[in-house]
This record gives structure tokens, sequence and C-alpha cells, in this order.
């Protein structure tokens, strides 16, 4: 039978110091190989292992070059989590400063873009190199508060020696992804970190709850936008024949005349005026406007040329899909549950049901709802690209998946066991 894992929020709540503690002798055992009576948290477990297979060492405190104060200030000022910072320091500061607690902001990137709280705790941050321009992906500088939710794409909170690396020991830190609405693209982390006695078991639900908060605003903000641009587009679409739809930057639509609409197209990375092609429409004229473009479809067949899609997994946390084809290319960073029904399927090119996917996905074939409608997301990107009943990729078109170099770390915040299957038979 295997150990039990450690219940570290109970024991913590009752004796702080004896948590930390028992965690230590844990941690020590762990990395020596050594029989535990009791085992990490899974996504403690888990991370551990991706530290030891990527080389990351316990007993050194690794600090990566801090970021200049302009390349810091250049950040802050194009990322979307500036639209945020309202919420979250309503939501987190007030009681962080008075708990001995600061709170940190991170980009995708690990970062550290923010960092505000109580002035006796940023000092004690400083020593531990928790400052602005830091690199604390969790490849870096091991299991932490910030870069292990952004891999596992969960919150997640990581208590005294569950710190991969022996001098964060006397600090606690819980952090939750913030996503993108528009699109699930991680665009940072926050986190609300202290000394080792300021943990307190409530404070993962409390920090999710304020970046599910963000997230909300950010959808708000996106609705606004499109609004706007609608009003833009409605006397433009008025003049035109045929079809044609106004989406934003990221491929949002506004507005749509003479075909049925489309909530999103996918956009190539760097769009330019211009014929392209695109998987939604074919071939169409691209003219910009004023926060987004123009899309004029031709009335012409869409080029029959092979295409190659990239299914790029190699990457823990950061998924995407790359589709070629003789009018162009574009990329997109996948969801979690994108990722892997992709892989899936790059598995099967035969095809698979929805109830094979569902049997895959969560050990039951009865949940084919969900994956419907996880797939009808999908086919609004990858259009023509996916055949249906059952669901495979289109017969001409060639795949290719890029995979970690360890077998383990495949989709590491995938709990599907067909993932799980795959992790251990490499």
């Amino acid at each position: 039978m295997a150990n039990p894992p450690m219940n570290v929020a109970r024991l913590a709540a009752v004796d702080a110091a004896q948590a930390a503690r028992v965690l230590s002798e844990l941690r020590e055992a762990t990395l020596a190989g050594q029989r535990v009576r009791i085992t990490p948290r899974p996504v403690i477990e888990q991370s551990w292992g991706r530290m030891l297979r990527s080389g990351v060492d316990p007993d050194h405190d690794f600090r990566s070059r801090l970021l200049p104060a302009d390349e810091v200030r250049r950040r802050r000022e194009e990322s979307p989590l500036r639209h945020i910072l309202p919420v979250l320091r309503e939501g987190l500061l007030s009681v962080a400063d008075v708990a001995q607690h600061i709170m940190v902001v991170a980009d995708a990137e690990g970062r550290v873009l923010w960092r505000e709280g109580s002035p006796q705790v940023l000092r004690k941050a400083d020593g531990l190199g928790f400052e602005l321009g830091a690199d604390w992906r969790e490849d870096v500088v091991g299991t932490n508060g910030l870069g292990t939710p952004a891999v596992v794409r969960r919150p997640v909170q990581v208590f005294a020696a569950e710190h991969f690396v022996r001098s964060h020991a006397s600090w606690t830190c819980t952090g939750a992804p913030i996503t993108d609405p528009r699109d699930g693209r991680l665009i940072g982390v926050v986190d609300v970190s202290g000394p080792l006695e300021t943990m307190h078991p409530a404070t993962l639900a409390w920090v999710d709850s304020v970046a599910k908060l963000a997230e909300a605003r950010l959808r708000e903000l996106h609705l606004a936008s499109l609004e706007r641009l609608r009003a833009v587009a409605a006397p433009v679409l008025a003049r035109l024949d045929g079809r044609a739809l106004v989406v934003d930057r990221n491929g949002w639509t506004a507005a749509v005349t003479g075909m049925p609409y489309l909530r999103r197209v996918a956009l190539p990375k760097s769009l330019t005026p211009g014929h392209r092609w695109l998987a939604a429409l074919g071939t169409c004229a691209v003219e910009p406007l004023t926060g987004g473009w123009l899309l004029r479809a031709a009335e012409e067949p869409l080029p029959s040329s092979t295409t190659r899609i990239l299914l790029d997994l190699s990457r823990p946390g950061r998924s995407s899909v790359t589709v070629a084809r003789a009018m162009g290319s574009w990329s997109r960073e996948l969801s979690p549950r994108h990722a892997e029904l992709l892989y899936l399927l790059a598995e099967h090119r035969s095809g698979r049901g929805a109830a094979g996917l569902a049997e895959d996905l969560f050990g039951d074939s009865s949940r084919t709802v969900t994956v419907r409608a996880e797939m009808s997301r999908i086919r609004r990107y990858l259009g023509d690209l996916l055949r249906h009943r059952p669901y495979r990729f289109c017969e001409s078109t060639e795949i290719e998946v890029l995979l970690p170099d360890n077998p383990r770390d495949l989709l590491p915040q995938s709990t599907a066991p067909a993932v799980a299957r795959r992790r251990t038979t490499g």
C-alpha cells in the first residue's frame, strides 16, 4: 500500500514549527532516496521530481541576473497584468501587510514585476533574491509559489521545506496563475509570501479567489474593447458585399456580414495587410482598422497543398500548436485541456470517438459532453484540419509532436489516465 501524503495544512495550523521540522526530515529522506513513512503532497512530489531531472541543486541558492530597471518598466507597460493591479492590491495587500506578508506579481516568464507589502518582509525577501526583475521560474530556483503554479496551471501553496532549495525553507509562499480569459494563455502569477510563522491554511483559497476576480476584470475589459471596435466596424461592413468580418488584434469577432457568426478567428502571430490564408476563412484580404482587422473572404477554393501541424509539448506548462500551409503559418499557445486532446489525437491518427477520448481523459467514457464541447472549441481555430465521427486530423495533414526529453515531464498538469500511462512507459 502506498504511503499517505502529509496533510501540511492541518499540521501547520496546529504547530507550524513542528510541521516545518517534519517536512525538513521528509525532504532530506526523499532526496536521499530513502523509504519514508509519509510522502510529500503529489503536487510537491511531482515538482521535486522535475527538479531532480533538470539538475536543480537543492543545496545551492542559484540567482539569475536581475532585469535592468528599464526592462522591468518596459515589461510592466506591455503586460496586461497592469490592468488588474488595482484588483490584486484591493484583494490582497490590506490583509497581507497586517499578516506580515508581501504580494508579488510575476509575468509568464517568471520575472518579478511588482512587489509590495510589509517593509520588514520585503527586506527579508531581498535576502532570498526575491527582488524586482528576479527570475523565479521553477526550473531556475526550484519548487516555489511563483514558478510551480505557472507549470501546473493551478494554485499551489509551498510551505517550509516543501521548497526544493534548502535556503528557501524558512519561507511560505502561495501563488495562483492568472490567465488571459480570451485564449487561456498564461500571463502571470500572483503570490503572497512571508516568513514561516505567517502560514495560514486559508491563504490558498484567498489568493485563488482574488486571482479569479482579476481574470473577471480582464474579461470585462475585453468585452468593452469589442464594443468600441463594433462601433468602428458597423459603417465599414454596411458598405461591403460578400463575406467579411471585423476582429480585434487577438482574433475575437466584433461584427460580421454575409456569413455565420464566428466567435474567434485564429490569426498569425505577426499579421500584416494583404492577401492571407486563415483556417476559418481560407484566402482573404486583410485590412487594418483602429483596434483590429477587417477580413474579407475571397470566393475561391482553399489551397490543396499539404499542411503541416507541429504540436510542441516539450516545455512544461507552455504547450503550443503551429500550422504551416502554402499561404503562410500561424501558432497558438494551448490550454492544458486542448494540449491533452490534440496529443491524444496525434497518438490515434485513425481517429478517436467522444467516448474513447472521455475514457482517455477522465477514466469515464460517459463524460462525452465535456469532450464534445472542448473539441468544438478546438475546431474553431483548426477548422478543416480536424474531422469528426470519429475525431481525427485530416488525412492529408502531416503531424509532428515535440515531447520533453524525459517522459515524466509530459503535460505535468494533466491527470488524464492516458497521459499518465505514457509518462511511465515512455
